[in-house]
C-alpha cells in the first residue's frame, strides 16, 4: 500500500469544517452556473501554492458565501460537502456554519438551519456520522450571538441531537471575544457544546480572560496559533490549555495559506504533539484552501516524521474530542480497530 492510499483509507474524524469554506470546485461551478456567474471561479479558490494575508482569506470566504443565498443553495452545498468528506473516508464529521438571513431571497436563519439538517438527513445512507455546530460570527455582535445560541438550543431539541452546540469564529481582528462570555456561559448552562476560535492571531489578554472564565468548559479551541510565547502568546496561556486539557483543532494548510504560520515546519502542531496534548487535524475550509483531510494527515506525517502507527493513533485519539455521546465514541473506536488490519501498519 503506497502512502497516498494509506492516508485515504485511514478512518478519520473532521471537527473543524466550515460549510461555505468547504465547497469544492465542482460545487462552485454548479452554483455559479445556476446564478449565471461562471466567470467568477478564480475569485473564490486558492491555487495549490498560493498564500495571502488572513484578511484577504475572509474576503474570499465572503465571496463564497454569496453562492449560498437561498435554502436550496445551502442544501446542495451541504449534501456535496458531506458526500466529499465521506469519499475521503471521514467517518465522523462536525460541520459548522453561521445561520444567515437574506430578505431578498426569503432566507431566514431557521430555513438556513433546516436546509443543513435536511441535507444531513438525506445523506444518512453514507458511512459517516454528521453533527452540526451553529456558528457565532464575532463581527455581528452579541445580540445576534444570543439569537444564534437560542436557535442552537431549539434545533438541538428537535433534531435528535444532530445540532450539538456553537462555534465562535469570524475575523479574529474584529471585536473582542470577552464581550461574548455571557453567551458562552449561557450556552454551556443550556447543555450546548463550545468550540471557540481563540488565539488565531496574537490576543493574549482576550484569550487569557476567556480561558480563566470558562476553563475546561471551553470544549475545544480552533487553531490556537498564537498561544505560545514565540507566537505572540505566553506561558500562562500554554499552562491553562494544558491544565484544562482543552483539545486543539489544528488546520495546517489553512494556517500556512492564510499566513498565520510561516511554513509547515513551524506549525504549532509539533509543540502540542510533543506534550502529548489532544491535537485534532482538520481542514478548516477544504474548498477554499484546496485540500482534503487525507492530505492534511499526509502533510503532518511528512513534516513531523510520524510513522503509520503514530498517524493511526493520532486519528483514533481524535474520537475522544468529538461532541457526541459515549455510545457514538465507542462505535467509532470499534470501527477504527476493525479497519486497522487493512492498513498494513507495521
Amino acid at each position: 500500500m503506497d502512502n497516498k492510499d494509506f492516508y485515504h483509507r485511514l478512518p478519520k474524524v473532521e471537527l473543524h469544517a466550515h460549510i461555505n469554506g468547504s465547497i469544492s470546485e465542482e460545487t462552485i461551478k454548479k452554483l455559479l452556473k445556476r446564478k449565471g456567474r461562471e466567470e467568477e471561479i478564480s475569485n473564490v479558490r486558492f491555487d495549490k501554492k498560493q498564500t495571502e494575508p488572513l484578511e484577504d482569506s475572509f474576503k474570499r470566504l465572503k465571496l463564497m458565501q454569496t453562492l449560498s443565498d437561498c435554502a436550496e443553495d445551502i442544501y446542495i452545498i451541504t449534501c456535496d460537502v458531506i458526500q466529499e468528506f465521506a469519499a475521503d473516508n471521514v467517518k465522523y464529521l462536525e460541520l459548522r456554519s453561521t445561520p444567515r438571513e437574506i430578505t431578498a431571497t426569503g432566507l431566514s436563519r431557521e430555513l438556513y438551519v433546516e436546509a443543513v439538517l435536511k441535507a444531513i438527513k438525506d445523506t444518512s445512507y453514507l458511512d459517516i456520522i454528521v453533527r452540526f455546530l451553529l456558528s457565532i460570527d464575532r463581527r455581528l455582535g452579541v445580540d445576534i450571538a444570543l439569537t444564534t445560541m437560542k436557535l442552537a438550543e431549539r434545533y438541538r431539541d428537535i433534531s435528535n441531537g444532530v445540532v450539538i452546540g456553537i462555534d465562535f469564529s469570524g475575523d479574529p481582528k474584529v471585536g473582542d471575544a470577552r464581550d461574548y462570555l455571557p453567551v458562552f456561559n449561557e450556552a454551556h448552562n443550556r447543555g450546548l457544546k463550545l468550540s471557540l476560535h481563540l488565539a488565531e492571531v496574537p490576543a493574549p489578554e482576550e484569550t487569557k480572560h476567556i480561558l480563566q472564565d470558562l476553563g475546561a468548559r471551553t470544549g475545544r479551541i480552533g487553531h490556537g496559533t498564537c498561544l505560545q510565547p514565540e507566537c505572540g502568546g505566553n506561558e500562562t496561556l500554554v499552562n491553562m490549555v494544558l491544565q484544562y486539557r482543552i483539545p486543539l483543532e489544528l488546520c495546517l494548510t489553512s494556517n500556512v495559506k492564510g499566513q498565520t504560520v510561516p511554513n509547515y515546519d513551524q506549525h504549532q502542531f509539533q509543540f502540542w504533539y510533543n506534550k502529548n496534548h489532544p491535537c485534532i487535524i482538520g481542514t478548516d475550509d477544504k474548498g477554499m484552501f484546496d485540500t482534503t483531510l487525507s492530505e492534511e494527515y499526509a502533510i503532518a506525517a511528512r513534516t513531523f516524521k510520524l510513522d503509520r502507527q503514530s498517524v493511526w493513533t493520532l486519528s483514533l485519539a481524535s474520537i475522544d474530542a468529538i461532541f457526541a455521546d459515549d455510545v457514538v465514541k465507542q462505535t467509532l473506536r470499534n470501527k477504527w480497530h476493525e479497519l486497522k488490519p487493512t492498513l498494513n501498519i507495521t
